[in-house]
């Protein structure tokens, strides 16, 4: 039963025709799973706590970063350095405090996604990597639990409600993740700041339709959002039955796969962070792997510009680089760097060479602190 404060808190939502009370207990009787506290997770969470769904349970490994907050609503510059899934219970609390709010610091993976995903009656799947979209459609199918799903990259977004009643899942639409690194993340190819706040409003009117048993899910179909143009398309996807034919979690792929922000067990002797960089800026040369346009926005000292796709052929010693000094590659967020590291080493003879560990990002917010 709705209490006098709820009966108030929630009215204009009780004054909805094919709403009402029913719709609104079943929302306060719900529990959801939220995948990412990051761009999606921020707007969808906001409004799904003002809704009043009745329990959320935040999972994020993360901390609040600086260049985050040109997206993620939930945080201010006074979360800097704390855990997401922390930092967005605690906002979530202050808009709502009639709701149940979990957080747990950590990554789902194939030892906790089965117990968390089967204990929520939906999934909000806000994830920035293919291996954590794949575990969470794999559990939501062995568990029997719908899941939003929602994904952006630049100025475009998609999102589609899977496993819903038979309905399509994601490997109808994915069959299988690309292969590592054959997707940017939002760290090299950039996002508008409003996008994912779009695309997460979206996700959260999804979960409030399953939820409360209203509307038309967004099952069978699939939104594309473009930004740019402000063009809306909605595709129609066929569920295909043998994407249901899973009897086990994916493998662990160490969230590495396709567009994480980096290796997550790279070579320390390979890496160093922007503090060390910062400290002896004048014993190494720099290189520069990034694109022409991301350079534009800024770089590191008189650093020299190749971009990744171009160093195994580029004459780097035309440009001045010597193989046998010290040397610092670094990109935006210190993945395309990490592989140049063996080019460079193998291609070029550099015989001491180094990734900037975060890469630009990590620099830029080294000098903030200053």
């Amino acid at each position: 039963m709705l209490s006098p404060f709820e009966l108030v808190r929630y009215q204009r939502q009780l004054s909805l025709a094919g709403f009402g009370p029913e719709a609104q207990g079943k929302l306060k009787n719900s529990s959801v799973l939220a995948v990412g506290a990051g761009g999606l997770g921020c707007p969808a969470l906001l409004y799904l706590a003002a809704a009043g769904v009745g329990r959320l349970v935040v999972i994020d490994p993360d901390q609040v970063e600086l260049s985050n907050l040109q997206r993620q609503v939930l945080f201010t510059t006074a979360d800097l350095g704390q855990p997401k899934a922390e930092a967005a219970a605690r906002r979530l609390r202050a808009l709502n405090p009639e709701i149940a709010i979990e957080s747990i610091v950590g990554r789902l993976d194939r030892a906790n996604a089965l117990a968390l995903v089967g204990a929520a009656d939906l999934v909000l799947d806000g994830a920035d990597n293919f291996a954590t979209r794949y575990l969470v459609n794999d559990a939501c199918v062995l568990a029997g639990r719908p899941f939003v799903h929602g994904a952006i990259q630049g100025f475009e977004g998609q999102a589609s409600v899977f496993n819903w009643r038979g309905g399509p899942t994601y490997r109808c639409l994915f069959p299988a993740p690309p292969p590592p690194g054959a997707a940017p993340g939002c760290t090299e190819a950039g996002v508008l700041g409003v996008l994912p706040g779009l695309l997460g409003t979206v996700m959260a009117t999804e979960a409030i339709k399953l939820l409360a048993g209203i509307g038309e899910p967004l099952s069978g179909r699939v939104l594309l959002w473009d930004a740019w143009s402000l063009a809306v398309h909605t595709l129609a996807l066929t569920a295909d039955p043998r994407s249901r034919m899973i009897t086990e979690l994916p493998p662990d792929l160490g969230h590495e796969a396709c567009v994480a922000d980096r290796d997550p067990n790279p070579d320390p002797r390979e890496e160093l962070n922007a503090d060390a960089l910062r400290a002896g800026l004048a014993d190494f040369q720099l290189l520069d792997v990034r694109e022409a346009t991301e350079r534009s926005l800024g770089a590191i000292g008189a650093s020299v510009h190749v971009a990744l796709d171009q160093l195994g052929t580029a004459n780097l010693a035309a440009l001045g680089l010597k193989p046998n000094l010290p040397t610092v590659v670094y990109c935006a967020g210190g993945v395309r760097s990490l592989r140049a590291v063996p080019i460079l080493r193998d291609r070029h003879g550099f015989t001491a060479v180094r990734s900037l560990r975060g890469g630009y990002r990590a620099w830029m917010t080294r000098l903030a602190q200053d």
